[in-house]
């Protein structure tokens, strides 16, 4: 590792912890308003969506038992990126040296955020749906809103646990 790199801190258990808590509470939280006020759908309803991908569509009658599986499986998905992203930053000095640029985070987060909802709609969802994506309004919506609400909680997460650049 190079003298100008940004290095891990000692706590990366820490660190994936933070990133992956503000990742799951920040995109659930802006979940939860998008149907509710743009949808005019229920954050119950949301969560039901959720577990459908794993429990069928008799999810979506399940009530509060399903939501709150599909609350789970949401903390889970969170606590998977949240892990790829700290991997790739522990592998990758490159990855280190932009994340800790000056705006580093924002740029990482432009690419992060929407690579995470393509790799979610185009590959897992339909593999667990077995059926083709289905591009809408809303797929794009929540495409440009996967920058800030899922990218940018994570990179800056795990931004802020690197260790200063060493003179």
């Amino acid at each position: 590792m190079s003298a100008a790199t940004p290095s891990p801190s000692p706590g990366i258990g820490a660190l994936l912890l933070r990133a992956w808590a503000l990742t799951a509470l920040i995109d659930g939280l802006f979940s939860s308003l998008l149907s509710v006020f743009a949808y005019h759908s229920s954050v119950e309803r949301l969560f039901q969506g959720v577990a459908s991908t794993l429990l069928g569509p008799s999810a979506l009658s399940g009530g509060a038992r399903t939501a709150l599986i599909g609350v789970l499986m949401h903390f889970g998905v969170a606590l998977g990126w949240s892990t790829v992203f700290l991997l790739l930053v522990l592998a990758s000095g490159a990855l280190r040296r932009i994340l800790g640029a000056p705006g580093g985070a924002l740029k990482v987060a432009l690419v992060y955020g929407p690579f995470v909802w393509l790799v979610m709609s185009l590959v897992v969802i339909p593999l667990l749906l077995w059926r083709p994506p289905n591009i809408t309004v809303r797929w794009w919506i929540q495409l440009v809103g996967h920058a800030p609400f899922v990218g940018l909680p994570i990179a800056a997460s795990i931004r802020r646990g690197l260790a200063p650049p060493r003179a």
